[in-house]
């Protein structure tokens, strides 16, 4: 399903998940489909939060997860997403 994965590597609704208030590292990012149906998809994300010392310099990682609520058009694609 690449056109979930292209929606999470830009979805506001995965920020929900961090605790730091750092960046997403999207290369990080994974999903599990746990609910399907023709319009809907249940799915668990996990991703790894980038955090930066205030000199800007690399700080750390945190890992994050949660479970999101996406509803599709008719070809697939993402319309709206909710956070579980």
């Amino acid at each position: 399903m690449p056109k979930i994965k292209h929606y999470l590597k830009s979805c506001r609704e995965l920020t929900r998940f961090c605790s730091c208030n750092g960046c997403i590292d999207n290369d990080s990012l994974r999903y599990t489909i746990i609910m399907e149906t023709s319009n809907e998809i249940v799915i668990d994300v996990e991703f790894e939060e980038l955090l930066t010392e205030g000199s800007g310099s690399p700080g750390g990682r945190i890992r994050c997860f949660g479970q999101l609520h996406l509803f599709l058009d008719q070809l697939g694609r993402v319309i709206r997403a909710e956070v579980l």
